[in-house]
């Protein structure tokens, strides 16, 4: 059967192939979609963390999207590293131009620490891409960040939620990974009420490039034809899965395994 669904990925590359446009392509191809991209930088790195990073000129990643979607087109648009106020307003452009549903992940920080988006463009951010997102996916941290709320509990999580779907944003899946506890709780949230994924968390350094994943994994869902709350759970599922199953590969936040449901393991 031909891929179904054509998502539009405008975020970074990551050498290490676990997160950024990488994770975003083996995602949406495992889950039989489309993959197209904007590439919006080159960053050195792998498993240990990022040592150098390369943003593309912002007209470069307008062309690049234009590109696809006057020809392929798109069903659904994700966003990852955006890396500067320049970057933020010109995706946020192409988006509000484009009138295709878009799936934003906030991306602040690496798995290991280093700033990817600068300190001045989450206000950016947060006036000019929120009020554009058909999901926001924000972990804890990225959640603090937006609000100007502590984030520490699911509870918290709600509140940020809150304020999140006030900002403008049409539904916020609020992730639970930083927050403390054996269980990860998740939260979808809408103007409709919230929807709660809870699994077991796993103990395992093995985790690089999970937001990209899961983001990723929604928006084929969406660009599928799928519910809201039927992506987001089939996107748990498959992140959990391809964390359990992941390679096992680097000294660091391992990569996790994308291609899992390709093998007939599931």
């Amino acid at each position: 059967m031909p891929p179904q669904g054509r998502v539009l990925i405008i975020a970074g590359s990551d050498s290490g192939g676990g997160a950024g446009v990488q994770a975003d392509i083996k995602t949406v191809t495992a889950l039989g979609g489309y993959a197209a991209t904007a590439i919006t930088a080159i960053t050195v790195q792998n498993t240990l963390g990022v040592t150098a990073a390369q943003a593309l000129a912002p007209d470069l990643v307008a062309a690049q999207a234009r590109a696809v979607l006057e020809d392929i087109g798109a069903d659904v648009i994700k966003t990852g590293m955006l890396g500067d106020v320049a970057m933020v307003e010109t995706v946020a452009g192409l988006i509000a131009a484009g009138g295709v549903p878009a799936v934003i992940d906030p991306v602040i920080t690496a798995k290991g620490g280093a700033a990817l988006l600068a300190a001045e463009a989450v206000a950016a951010v947060r006036a000019r891409l929120v009020p554009l997102a058909a999901l926001l996916t924000p972990n804890a941290p990225e959640a603090e960040a937006l609000t100007g709320l502590a984030v520490a509990t699911t509870d918290d999580l709600r509140r940020a939620g809150a304020v999140l779907l006030g900002a403008g944003a049409a539904a916020v899946l609020m992730k639970g990974g930083h927050v403390p506890g054996d269980r990860v709780v998740d939260v979808l949230m809408t103007s409709d009420g919230e929807t709660r994924f809870e699994s077991e968390r796993i103990d395992t350094r093995h985790t690089h490039g999970t937001g990209c994943t899961l983001a990723s994994a929604c928006a084929t869902g969406l660009a599928q034809g799928l519910e809201l709350a039927q992506a987001v759970a089939r996107a748990h599922d498959y992140v959990r899965a391809a964390i359990l199953r992941a390679p096992g590969y680097g000294r660091g936040h391992g990569p996790l395994d994308h291609a899992w449901p390709l093998r007939g393991r599931a």
